[in-house]
């Protein structure tokens, strides 16, 4: 019962990251159990330290090893082919954005033409090389 004096029922806003980062460190050094450190720091969730461990601390919660551990060989193929996996994917999403890109980029201008054509009038502007904005001149602004 002794252990129950030093409870303090705590907030969300009472969690600072000087906070999080001491306990994260006691857990992982071995001094404190989770639990333990609930009890001792007055957190209600269990799952509010294990978020702490996996955001701030030094363990591959993805593949249960210590980060600074090496991998494995086989470790390291599996975690490359996903990448490649993911970076295909990506590439051919892109190439599909660039597909549309460029067919709107056709019908814009086959719009264009038809428009110059249909009403006898030269939306684009064929400026010679060298030149640009014809408002500005020099030293002064549009």
């Amino acid at each position: 019962m002794s252990e129950d004096k030093n409870y303090v029922k705590r907030t969300q806003r009472d969690y600072t990251m000087s906070l999080k980062l001491q306990i994260v460190g006691e857990i992982e050094r071995g001094e404190l159990s989770v639990t333990q450190s609930r009890k001792k720091y007055g957190i209600q969730s269990y799952a509010t330290v294990l978020g702490w461990l996996r955001k701030y601390g030094n363990f591959d919660w993805e593949n249960q090893t210590p980060s600074n551990m090496p991998k494995t060989p086989e470790q390291r193929i599996m975690e490359l082919e996903a990448k490649v996996k993911l970076l295909e994917k990506q590439k051919a999403q892109l190439e599909n954005q660039n597909y549309i890109s460029d067919s709107k980029a056709i019908i814009f201008d086959m719009m264009i033409d038809l428009a110059e054509k249909e009403y006898n009038i030269d939306i684009r502007k064929n400026l010679p090389p060298g030149q640009s904005n014809p408002l500005v001149k020099k030293g002064r602004k549009a």
